[in-house]
C-alpha cells in the first residue's frame, strides 16, 4: 500500500489523536457537554480519531521504500485479524451476559487504532533488524 500523504501528516496525525483524546475532558470540565449534545461530541471525537489514524497510516515515512509498503500491508493484515478477534470476543461477552441493547459502533475506529499500533511495531522492528544486521 503506497503512501498518499506528505511526511508532515504523520506527526500531525498523532497531534490530532492526542487532541481528540483529551478535548472531551476539557469540555466536560468547562460544562459544555450536556445530555442534549453528548452524542454530538462523542461522534465528533470518534471522527477526529479516525482522521488522525488515517493520516498516520497513509503518510510518507522518511526513506520510504518497498519494505515500508510491505510493512504497511502486513500491519493491515494483522490489524484485520486482531480486530476480528476483539469484536468476536466482545460479541461473545454480550451473548454470555445476555445484553440485547448494547451495540458496538466503533469497530472501524478499533481497526484503525490496531492498524496504527501494528504499523508502529513493524516500523520499529524493521529499524532494530537493520541495526543488528549491520
Amino acid at each position: 500500500m503506497k503512501a498518499l500523504l506528505p511526511i508532515y501528516c504523520r506527526p500531525l496525525g498523532y497531534v490530532i489523536l492526542l487532541f481528540s483524546l483529551f478535548i472531551p475532558f476539557f469540555l466536560v470540565m468547562q460544562g459544555m457537554v450536556t445530555d442534549a449534545n453528548l452524542l454530538f461530541y462523542k461522534e465528533c471525537t470518534k471522527l477526529l480519531m479516525m482522521v488522525g489514524a488515517l493520516m498516520i497510516l497513509f503518510a510518507l515515512v522518511k526513506n520510504e521504500n518497498r519494505e515500508t509498503e510491505q510493512i504497511r500491508n502486513n500491519a493491515t493484515r494483522q490489524a484485520i485479524f486482531l480486530t476480528v478477534l476483539f469484536l468476536f470476543g466482545g460479541m461473545l461477552y454480550r451473548v454470555a451476559k445476555g445484553d440485547l441493547l448494547t451495540v458496538d459502533t466503533s469497530s472501524f475506529l478499533t481497526f484503525l487504532i490496531v492498524n496504527v499500533l501494528c504499523l508502529e511495531f513493524g516500523m520499529k522492528k524493521s529499524m532494530v533488524d537493520h541495526l543488528f544486521k549491520k
